[in-house]
């Protein structure tokens, strides 16, 4: 699998990351372990997680995704073979300190992380979203320090304004500390305007690698939720209306064309949507989720698609009022 250098870092990112949100939640163990395994076989070497994976689900305390990626790295023997990126910014534990981005809370946090993830390094880690309560400068003076004690390699940010990413700039450069190289916005065909209005040129600009999460849009451009139908009852958007935003004429303009787009290629919606977005040379690497090993399996044949000049002229169209 091609892999694409994340910003300025000596980091090579393959052009999928495996998303670990399932893990430990909807994902057991072992059915973790098998997509691992798959991902690995198939060429993808970064796997994205964040100390709050699974803390919302009933009986869980935060973490349960990375100690699954540290025990299976322990008995794969496979540590260095992949690059793991982490985040921290969610509440972990009680009192003042147990969530945020101030000095106190990063130190314990990445410590954790560490332990859960059984290394001595965590090669990307990302600040999942902003503090507003805490200075860029003191976030970052305590990333550099723990860049500079080996366990980080490099840092990035998540779910950041075009604003907030500038702030957080100027204060690394104004204060000769670490800066964030790399950013995890939301961004996929359906929901565009958030990364292109400015944080796509701030990035090629910067020289920042981008790294989107749900670029499927929660299973929306999967193509499996249909005019007028039920959700899927296995699906993510069964019971509730979280994609009701996008089941409109507009989102479902964008997924007739996928379908089109997708029989020229003997391929799926999904695949034509991935092989939209790696198409744009800002992204480095698009984060998937999957449930099996065989799920995983079909969405990595889209790195073999190559779409045309035509085809995503016609895409760019059809989604551009979905903003």
């Amino acid at each position: 699998m091609e892999t694409r250098q994340a910003g300025r870092t000596d980091l090579h990112l393959s052009v999928l990351c495996l998303g670990t949100m399932t893990m430990g939640w909807s994902s057991d163990e072992k059915t973790s372990f098998a997509v691992m395994d798959a991902a690995l076989e198939a060429g993808i070497n970064c796997f994205d997680s964040a100390d709050i994976y699974s803390r919302w689900a009933p009986g869980n305390q935060g973490g349960e995704a990375e100690k699954i990626i540290g025990a299976w790295c322990k008995a794969r023997g496979t540590r260095d073979r992949v690059i793991i990126a982490s985040k921290g910014r969610g509440q972990m534990w009680a009192g003042p300190d147990g969530e945020g981005l101030s000095r106190a809370h990063l130190m314990r946090a990445v410590e954790d992380s560490l332990r859960r993830l059984q290394t001595e390094t965590i090669d990307l880690y990302q600040t999942h979203w902003p503090d507003e309560a805490v200075p860029y400068e003191e976030t970052l003076r305590a990333l550099e320090d723990l860049i500079q004690q080996g366990k980080i390699r490099a840092i990035g940010c998540s779910n950041h304004t075009p604003e907030q990413l500038k702030a957080a700039l100027k204060a690394s450069q104004s204060d000769s500390l670490a800066r964030y190289e790399t950013l995890q916005p939301h961004y996929n065909l359906v929901h565009r305007q958030e990364f292109e209005a400015e944080l796509m040129a701030l990035c090629q600009q910067e020289t920042i690698g981008v790294i989107p999460y749900s670029p499927l849009a929660g299973g929306f451009l999967t193509g499996k939720y249909k005019v007028g139908q039920v959700a899927p009852a296995d699906s993510r958007g069964a019971g509730n209306d979280r994609m009701a935003k996008y089941s409109t004429e507009a989102g479902f303009a964008v997924i007739a064309a996928l379908e089109q787009i997708a029989l020229a290629h003997e391929s799926t919606p999904a695949q034509i949507a991935l092989a939209w977005m790696l198409a744009n040379p800002v992204i480095t690497s698009a984060i998937i989720g999957a449930r099996s090993p065989q799920q995983l399996q079909e969405t990595v044949k889209s790195v073999e698609i190559k779409l045309t000049e035509a085809e995503l002229a016609q895409l760019n169209a059809v989604s551009q009022p979905m903003g």
